[in-house]
């Protein structure tokens, strides 16, 4: 992830060290949130014998998943609004994006409909391919085709919004943009108690998921409502590029995380979706960046965490119908011993990580290359007032 800072507009620059051109902790925290969604998909492959095994794997992971998407969200606000530059557009800005998820989703619901799902009727596939899914509370439609691009619905709806976002968010008084960011985390919370306490628990999650499905719907892939987490990441971001960040670690902000999620076990399943861990998550991504901007990187940082940041996104789009798959092969009632059992997930692990370098080396990174911008640069167009995204954000 490739992040050029630049300065803020009106009159404001980033207070603290001079900018950086890179977040490298920020990249490999990417592949430990893609890799905590793996464990939680790996739950309904079930490759263990053992029934005590099976229930600690289940009570361990079963947030993994929520979690890791949250982070992908608070981070994707969180690195358009870091790295806007002068002298940009939204068509480009669009442009760019679309390039960079659009490519990746097509080539893996291809392989999902070939897969996992050979028999998709079109009121499945058009809103797929479209990534409009996720507007309506509909099961089949939620997780139709490549069951994991449906939160690329949501962040195609965070993209069209992001200017108009980030054009509000740069009229808050730098001193007020902590209240505004609370006002966002109390908010988010809030539509998991409104939901809670007035939605229907009926009809059930077909999945077995012990919630509604509208509660589900509303929630967890309702693009509105997690376009809050998005929020939350821009006005850190600007928390951060004006000085104010409170000076929270990396370290003391991971603890945070770990312990809002070993609290989220103990409550019922509908608060673990977003609820509990949203706040530490935000935290973590603001002090991670903070670090990279001083040059303190550390693990996270290093070559082979960056690399596998990199190839995140296609690792996130690749998994889940590699579990489907190789669950099918193995025959869905066969399970395993313990160390068989985690040879297996280790295996399907490396797997898909070797398929997804293929999908980034030859899928994503040529088309960003072709098509994230003009081949013929058009003559600087004037700023739309408050909008300058910049290239190369996950």
């Amino acid at each position: 992830m490739s992040v050029q800072q630049s300065t803020e507009r009106d009159g404001e620059r980033p207070a603290g060290p001079a900018p950086v051109s890179r977040l490298p902790s920020l990249t490999g925290l990417r592949f430990v949130a893609a890799a905590l969604v793996f464990l939680h998909h790996a739950i309904y492959t079930n490759v263990f014998a053992d029934p005590d095994v099976v229930r600690v794997f289940h009570d361990l992971f079963i947030n993994t998943g929520q979690m890791g998407v949250a982070f992908f969200f608070v981070l994707s606000g969180f690195v358009l609004t870091i790295a806007v530059r002068p002298g940009d557009t939204t068509r480009r800005f669009l442009r760019r994006r679309l390039v960079k998820i659009y490519p990746n989703h097509v080539v893996t619901f291809l392989l999902a409909a070939v897969l996992i799902v050979p028999a998709l009727h079109w009121t499945e596939v058009v809103p797929n391919l479209l990534l409009v899914q996720t507007w309506w509370p509909r099961y089949e439609n939620l997780f139709s085709g490549n069951p994991l691009s449906w939160s690329l619905a949501c962040e195609v709806f965070f993209y069209l919004a992001f200017p108009l976002l980030l054009r509000g968010i740069r009229r808050i008084r730098p001193e007020r943009l902590w209240w505004w960011a609370i006002g966002t985390m109390t908010a988010i919370v809030g539509v998991t108690l409104i939901v809670a306490l007035a939605v229907p628990a009926t009809p059930a999650m077909p999945d077995g998921q012990p919630m509604g499905l509208v509660q589900f719907w509303l929630i967890y892939t309702f693009p509105p409502v997690r376009a809050l987490d998005f929020l939350l990441g821009m006005l850190l971001a600007r928390i951060v590029l004006t000085g104010r960040w409170i000076r929270l670690g990396t370290l003391p902000a991971a603890a945070l995380v770990l312990v809002a999620y070993l609290a989220g076990m103990r409550l019922p399943y509908i608060y673990g979706l977003n609820a509990l861990t949203i706040v530490p998550l935000a935290l973590l991504v603001a002090a991670a960046a903070t670090a990279d901007r001083e040059g303190r990187t550390g693990l996270m940082g290093s070559r082979p965490a960056v690399w596998l940041g990199e190839i995140s996104y296609a690792f996130y789009l690749m998994h889940g119908m590699l579990l489907i798959w190789g669950r099918q092969r193995l025959g869905t009632e066969n399970v395993y011993g313990l160390p068989a059992g985690i040879g297996l997930l280790l295996l399907a692990l490396a797997a898909t990580v070797l398929a997804a370098a293929a999908l980034h080396a030859f899928v994503e990174r040529p088309m960003m290359r072709r098509f994230s911008s003009p081949r013929r640069a058009p003559a600087p167009a004037p700023a739309e007032p408050g909008f300058r995204p910049r290239q190369e954000v996950p």
